[in-house]
């Protein structure tokens, strides 16, 4: 009598066992779904941007700015994602604009395309890990044929490298002032390349924007560009071409005490007198600037 009710009870366990481990399966298949199903969500998002026939997105913020752009990583980065997947594919992107400064829109379309085919081969019962496998072995293969159509780029050759820039251009919204904007865009990039040519930081650029005006007047200054307006009230001159500038991080003014005290003006004459004596203090300080520029600013 044992060992029937044993068996019986053993019998018992292994339905409890394989009801739970089929509940945990389908939470995993449900789980899985949703991650897949919102990280395609953010490739549709961006698909119709891709390509020469792309349309552009405009993208609200969340300070109420209105943004018209194509451009796969300034529309992700503005977009205020939730789900943990779907901001994978904000950070792939933002991480390919980093290494490559472009496709950040086709490595996203790309993603999703890939998640969409593993979701149908998961449907058909095939393994995780087989799938990754296929994929690296797609990747391999995809990189030899990448490699045998690419040609070297010689990063001596100006006109070269404007008809590439020329090429990524064409799918913005200023496509049209390419001729303009790809040349300027490849000095400032040679600019701070170096003589070696072995990369450039791209902080060392800066783009200053102004209201008015049109895009044909962008221009590339070498050098330093302070966003300052000129005194309106000072006499000074306004321009002054080849000018040697002292930039100065503390204020012009006279001294102070470490105490706090105050001043009793009795007359007109006493107040003349220091403000005089305080105009003599600065113009003394200026004099021992002797660094030969011609021009000084500062936070005075």
């Amino acid at each position: 009598m044992d060992g029937p009710a044993s068996v019986a009870a053993g019998n018992g366990m292994s339905k409890e066992g394989d009801g739970f481990l089929s509940r945990v399966s389908e939470r995993a298949k449900a789980t899985r779904l949703g991650n897949i199903t919102a990280a395609r969500s953010v490739a549709d998002a961006v698909r119709t941007s891709l390509g020469p026939r792309g349309m552009d997105k405009m993208v609200q913020t969340e300070t109420g700015d209105v943004l018209v752009t194509n451009d796969g990583a300034t529309i992700l980065e503005k977009m205020n994602v939730q789900h943990p997947a779907a901001k994978t594919l904000v950070q792939l992107s933002k991480a390919q604009d980093i290494e490559a400064g472009d496709g950040t829109t086709s490595v996203v379309v790309i993603c999703g395309a890939l998640l969409e085919a593993s979701l149908e081969l998961l449907e058909i019962g095939i393994h995780p890990t087989i799938i990754s496998e296929c994929f690296q072995i797609g990747l391999d293969k995809s990189m030899g044929v990448l490699e045998s159509m690419s040609s070297p780029v010689d990063l001596e050759n100006r006109e070269e490298l404007v008809r590439a820039a020329s090429t990524s251009l064409n799918s913005k919204v200023v496509a049209q002032h390419a001729s303009l904007l790809a040349p300027l865009s490849v000095d400032a990039v040679l600019s701070i390349a170096g003589d070696e040519r072995q990369g450039a930081d791209l902080r060392n650029i800066r783009i200053v924007k102004k209201l008015a005006g049109t895009v044909d007047e962008t221009e590339l200054i070498p050098g330093l560009l302070l966003n300052q307006s000129a005194e309106s009230g000072a006499s000074g001159p306004t321009r002054i071409e080849k000018a040697k500038i002292a930039l100065i991080q503390f204020q012009l003014s006279p001294p102070k005490t470490d105490m706090e005290n105050s001043v009793v003006v009795q007359d007109y004459a006493a107040m003349d007198r220091i403000l005089k004596e305080e105009r003599t203090y600065i113009l003394q300080l200026v004099k021992k600037i002797k660094v030969g520029t011609k021009q000084e600013a500062s936070d005075y």
